[in-house]
C-alpha cells in the first residue's frame, strides 16, 4: 500500500488525478495470513488458509451469479465446513469459532498505516469497499486501528452482489456523487481491480 500511496501522492498535482481512493479490506489492508496459526491448530497445516479463503471468494462469486445472496461471513462459514469435509477433518466448535472470529481481528499489513497517511496528507479522500458486512468491516477497521483514515465504508450488502459485480463499484460512485472514472481502487486481487 505504501508504494501505491507514494505514486498517488507524487501525481497529486495532475488535474486528471482522481481524488477518491477506494480500498479493498480483506488481504489488501488486513493480513488474512494472520489466521495461519488457527488453521495449523485446526487442520495441522496453516496453508489450508489459502484454500479456504480461495473457496470463500469463489463461492461469493457463485452466489452473485447464481443466487441467492448470503452475507460474506455465512459464505466463510460454509466454505470452512466444505474445506474441513474435503480434508476429512472434523472441526471443533472452538476451532471453527476461532477462525471465523479471527476475520474480525485481523491486523493491518505493516505498510498500510503509512500508506494511508501519505494518501490522506496528499489530500486524497479514502473510503473502503468490501465483501464483508457493514458491522464486520467497522469492527475489522477499528480492531486494526484504521477506522480514522476512512470517511466512509461501503459493503456489497447494499447491492446484494459480491465484487467483482459492477453494481458494487457503481454503488460507491453513486453514493459519493461521482462518476466511476473519478475513483481509483486499491486491491490485492487482480480480479477486483479489473
Amino acid at each position: 500500500v505504501l508504494g501505491i500511496a507514494r505514486g498517488f501522492a507524487d501525481s497529486q498535482g495532475s488535474n486528471r488525478m482522481p481524488r477518491v481512493i477506494v480500498c479493498d479490506v480483506n488481504e489488501t489492508l488486513l493480513d488474512v495470513a494472520a489466521l495461519e496459526p488457527q488453521f495449523k491448530q485446526a487442520f495441522g497445516d496453516g496453508r489450508v488458509l489459502q484454500d479456504w479463503f480461495g473457496t470463500v471468494l469463489l463461492y461469493s462469486e457463485v452466489a452473485t451469479l447464481a443466487g441467492p445472496y448470503s452475507d460474506f461471513a455465512s459464505i466463510g462459514g460454509a466454505a470452512l465446513d466444505m474445506t474441513a469435509a474435503a480434508r476429512g477433518v472434523t472441526l471443533s466448535p472452538t476451532d471453527r469459532g476461532r477462525i471465523l472470529q479471527g476475520m474480525l481481528t485481523l491486523p493491518a499489513h505493516p505498510d498500510v498505516r503509512d500508506g494511508l497517511q501519505v494518501m490522506r496528507d496528499a489530500g486524497l479522500r479514502l473510503v473502503t469497499l468490501t465483501n464483508s458486512a457493514p458491522a464486520a468491516v467497522q469492527q475489522q477497521l477499528a480492531n486494526a486501528g484504521l477506522a480514522a483514515f476512512f470517511e466512509r465504508s461501503f459493503s456489497v450488502d447494499t447491492v446484494r452482489r459480491f465484487k467483482p459485480a459492477a453494481e458494487a463499484y457503481r454503488a460507491v460512485a453513486d453514493a459519493l456523487g461521482l462518476p466511476v472514472d473519478r475513483l481509483r481502487l486499491v486491491a490485492a486481487h487482480a480480479w477486483d481491480v479489473v
